[in-house]
């Protein structure tokens, strides 16, 4: 469904390629980075945002609601506790009744990439001593 691939020859900067795209990655320069790219939390939330936003206009769309512009700010947090929140909040850039407001906040819980992030998905990983 999803494939990238990652190459660092040094420091923290990642070069990541999702088909034919090419990312960075990387950490700011107060956690020892050169800051070339977003942080990996910074890229857990742009897949969180860029789902969401894609999720709704397509219900819209079928729907034949003119959402207008979608906005959608994310943030990830850690109390002192550890506990890891994320917060999404949505707007749009035309008025929508509170029937359309309460159904596509209905479809924001179900995007896929919500799912995946609330239900845990498991991770398998093997190490290979050189690279291919």
């Amino acid at each position: 469904m999803a494939h990238v691939t990652l190459h660092n020859a040094a420091g923290y900067a990642q070069d990541i390629k999702a088909r034919i795209h090419q990312l960075k990655s990387d950490e700011p320069e107060s956690n020892g980075g050169q800051d070339t790219g977003p942080a990996p939390y910074e890229l857990l939330l742009a897949a969180l945002a860029s789902c969401t936003s894609l999720t709704l206009r397509m219900y819209a769309d079928r729907k034949g609601w003119e959402l207008g512009s979608i906005a959608v700010d994310a943030h990830f947090g850690r109390d002192d506790s550890g506990l890891e929140t994320i917060t999404r909040k949505i707007s749009f850039g035309n008025a929508l009744s509170q029937e359309q407001l309460t159904r596509l906040a209905e479809i924001c819980e179900k995007t896929p990439v919500t799912k995946t992030i609330r239900q845990g998905t498991a991770i398998q990983t093997s190490i290979q001593t050189s690279i291919a």
